[in-house]
């Protein structure tokens, strides 16, 4: 299983890169996920890529769901497409996010 080192600490990820275990998360874990998937080489995580990300943990604490990407732009007061120029892909954000996994 893979897995990533935050501050000395063992965290793990699925196959896919997200976290097994979403209590594990902090802004810490978040940078070391955005150098795994290639989102940001130097953190801390710019600030308007924090906003998104703390937008999504707290939509998705509050609905237990995952939140629109555009609908998260227009929370965060960012351009409609933020997530995609921010993050590649929303999927990417998910991830630095520390959201679960969705097993269909």
């Amino acid at each position: 299983m893979p897995s990533i080192e935050v501050e000395g600490k063992k965290i793990e990820l699925d196959e896919d890169d997200f976290l097994v275990n979403t209590e594990d998360w902090n802004e810490k874990v978040a940078c070391a996920l955005a150098d795994r998937l290639g989102v940001s080489k130097a953190c801390p995580l710019t600030k308007e890529k924090m906003e998104v990300i703390k937008f999504m943990r707290e939509y998705y604490n509050k609905y237990k769901a995952f939140p629109i990407p555009r609908y998260i732009c227009l929370n965060v007061h960012q351009q409609k497409n933020c997530t995609y120029e921010q993050f590649f892909d929303p999927l990417s954000a998910y991830k630095i996010a520390g959201l679960p996994r969705v097993v269909a």
